[in-house]
C-alpha cells in the first residue's frame, strides 16, 4: 500500500473483518476475568491455552482502545510463526468488561498489570514469558520494565509503535486522527459509564475532550491521582526507561501518523548505550501496520517472533 494512511486504513478494515467473522471466537480457547484489589475488572484472553506447560507465553499488551476482536490479527500471527501460547491481557472497560469503579487510565495501570502477570504465572510456572506491548500498550509495558529493572520475568519483550513520553507524545498525533480517536475514547469509556465516574470533580470535563493530548492532560483524577504532576511522573514510561535491564526490541515507522517519529529523537542517543536494546526504525509501515506482500500479512509478527525464538 503506497503510504501511510492507507496501510492505517486496511489495518482498520483488517480488525473489522476479524470482528464480523467472528474469527477471535475459534482463536481464543480460554478466557477467564480478574478482580483487581479496589474491586476492578480486567480479563485475560488465552490462545494455545491447552499447549504443553513449558510451552513459552506471549504476554501481550493491548492498544489504546484495544479488544479481544482488535488484536485478534497479532493474536494469529504470532501463534502461527512461533507456536507458542498467547495471552492477551485486557485492562479495564475495554472489549465486553464493565467498569465497576471509578478508575481507568488510558495507557493502563503497572499495578493491575502485575496482578495479571502473578494469575499467569501461577497458572504456568514452568513456561519462559516474552512479552509485547502495542502502541498505548508499549508504554505500559516499558513503565512495568522500568519499574521491576532486573527482577522482570520476561525473557526478552518487544515495543511496537511505542510514543515515548506520554507528556508530549500525544501532541503529535496527525490532528485528525487525534481527534477521531479521543471522541471513540470517550464515547467507549466515558460515556456508558457516567454514573460509575459522577463521584470525581473532573468527569464533566472528560466529555469535553478536544483530541487525545487534552484527553489525556484530563484523566488524571479517574487514573487515581490527585493532579496531572503526580500522574505523569507515576505513569509516564521514559521516567524509568534507562532502569530496564532485560533485552528489549523497539520498532517504530517512521511514516507512523499516530507515534510519530520525531517522538524518538530525545531518547535515541540514550537508548545508543543500553546495551539490551535494540532499535528498529523502518521507513514505511504506518502505525501498527507493516503491511508486506500480495498477501498483506504485517512483517512486525515476523520480527517478533524471529526475535523472541533468537533470544
Amino acid at each position: 500500500m503506497f503510504n501511510a494512511h492507507t496501510q492505517l486504513i486496511f489495518y482498520s478494515l483488517r480488525k473489522y473483518g476479524f470482528q464480523r467473522r467472528n474469527e477471535s471466537a475459534s482463536l481464543y480457547d480460554y478466557h477467564e476475568q480478574l478482580t483487581m484489589q479496589d474491586g476492578g475488572l480486567t480479563a485475560l484472553y488465552w490462545s494455545g491455552y491447552d499447549l504443553p506447560e513449558t510451552t513459552p507465553t506471549i504476554v501481550l499488551i493491548h492498544t489504546i482502545s484495544g479488544s479481544p476482536d482488535s488484536m485478534a490479527e497479532l493474536v494469529r500471527d504470532l501463534g502461527l510463526k512461533t507456536g507458542w501460547r498467547i495471552v492477551l491481557c485486557l485492562r479495564r472497560g475495554h472489549g465486553q468488561l464493565p467498569l465497576l469503579t471509578p478508575r481507568f487510565n488510558m495507557v493502563g495501570c503497572t499495578e493491575d498489570f502485575r496482578g495479571q502477570l502473578a494469575h499467569i504465572r501461577e497458572r504456568f510456572p514452568d513456561s519462559p514469558l516474552y512479552a509485547v506491548g502495542t502502541s498505548a500498550g508499549s508504554g505500559l509495558l516499558v513503565r512495568y520494565l522500568g519499574e521491576e529493572g532486573g527482577d522482570a520475568p520476561f525473557k526478552a519483550a518487544f515495543a511496537y509503535c511505542p510514543g515515548y513520553d506520554t507528556g508530549t507524545c500525544f501532541d503529535n498525533v496527525h490532528p485528525r486522527y487525534s481527534r477521531i480517536m479521543a471522541k471513540k475514547m470517550v464515547r467507549q469509556f466515558v460515556c456508558p459509564n457516567e454514573s460509575v465516574l459522577s463521584s470525581l470533580r473532573t468527569a464533566d470535563s472528560l466529555l469535553t475532550a478536544t483530541d487525545l493530548g487534552d484527553l489525556y492532560q484530563k484523566l488524571y483524577e479517574l487514573a487515581g491521582y490527585d493532579d496531572y504532576p503526580s500522574y505523569d511522573q507515576n505513569t509516564n514510561p521514559m521516567n524509568v526507561f534507562e532502569d530496564i535491564r532485560i533485552p528489549l526490541m523497539v520498532l517504530n515507522a517512521e511514516d507512523d501518523p499516530i507515534c510519530h517519529i520525531n517522538n524518538l529523537d530525545p531518547w535515541r542517543d540514550r537508548m545508543k548505550t543500553m546495551d539490551n536494546v535494540i532499535l528498529v526504525t523502518t521507513r514505511k509501515g504506518s502505525h501498527c501496520a507493516h503491511y508486506e506482500g500480495w498477501s498483506a500479512r504485517s512483517w512486525s509478527a515476523r520480527l517478533m517472533s524471529d526475535y523472541f525464538k533468537s533470544v
